[in-house]
């Protein structure tokens, strides 16, 4: 079977828990628009689960936070390419 490099590489960053989620290794504006992508999907996809499964969970605090974080950083890039 033939894959991408593109499928390779988003393979790779799907953590095993849904409900894990690694700080990138660098601030969100050194991230390339991909990684900042591939985070704000894991991101998404952990609420999603705590939601589902433990919505009184003490992490959807941080996790929502860091998903206004990036949402903030994405709406500054496009802001920054329609100027």
């Amino acid at each position: 079977m033939i894959t991408s490099a593109i499928d390779d590489e988003e393979q790779q960053t799907v953590p095993t828990d849904p409900a894990t989620v690694e700080q990138p290794k660098h601030p969100l504006h050194a991230l390339t628009t991909f990684e900042l992508r591939g985070y704000r999907r894991e991101l998404e996809r952990a609420i999603a689960y705590y939601d589902r499964n433990h919505p009184a969970a003490p992490v959807l605090v941080d996790l929502r936070k860091r998903l206004g974080d990036v949402q903030a950083e994405q709406d500054d890039r496009a802001r920054i390419a329609d100027a």
